[in-house]
């Protein structure tokens, strides 16, 4: 079982001060600047934190970016109530998990810690939409290869069982080769670049309009 007020790895909750600047960051923005009410909440690693475009993908709904990078599915959970609880989302979009793989975090282990954030988004958000976008393939990362492609899986099947909205952005971003295609990522080999970002939009629009939301 995951306990989300500890690691998974066995710490305590100590192992997630780093990231109290961040998300105080984020409630300074918000002191500053009132988010837009019943926005699509954007939650989860570098791949959110990084998607500038995000207001201009979705003009037609207002958005909010609460993405910390370098983060793990397990932070999201610790910090549930501050990134979901202030805002009362008309949806929740996470994407997460492929810095769980390379922190050497078994497959069960994420699958576990997504079923562990899916609670305390309903905790905070209520039954409102939510949606996991899968963990893509990385050209950094190939040898994560089979362990990415066993978390989805069971991420996948642990969404269906949840009532979670599993949108697969993996399958679309490999090549001809069962690899990761070049052509979505930035120089890092890790991060997206404006045609990953274009790929995703695609995807979480579709499912907006499935959801009637857009």
């Amino acid at each position: 079982m995951f306990d989300p007020g500890s690691s998974p790895s066995g710490g305590d909750a100590g192992e997630f001060l780093e990231w109290q600047s961040e998300i105080a960051a984020f409630a300074a923005v918000d002191r500053l600047q009132p988010p837009p009410a019943d926005a699509v909440l954007f939650v989860g690693s570098s791949s959110i934190r990084l998607w500038h475009t995000l207001a201009a993908d979705f003009p037609r709904l207002p958005t909010i970016n609460r993405g910390f990078g370098g983060s793990e599915i397990a932070d999201s959970v610790f910090f549930a109530e501050q990134l979901i609880g202030p805002y009362r989302p008309r949806a929740i979009v996470m994407y997460a998990g492929g810095n769980d793989l390379a922190d050497g975090k078994a497959p069960e282990q994420v699958r576990d810690a997504f079923g562990a954030f899916v609670t305390q988004a309903r905790r905070w958000a209520g039954p409102v939409p939510l949606a996991y976008l899968s963990i893509k393939p990385n050209l950094s990362r190939r040898r994560q290869l089979p362990q990415i492609r066993a978390a989805n899986r069971l991420i996948r099947a642990c969404a269906e069982a949840r009532g979670v909205d599993y949108l697969d952005v993996h399958t679309p971003m490999l090549g001809a080769d069962g690899e990761a295609d070049p052509r979505w990522f930035d120089d890092d080999g890790l991060h997206l670049n404006a045609d990953g970002y274009a790929l995703w939009t695609g995807v979480v629009r579709s499912w907006l309009a499935q959801r009637g939301l857009s």
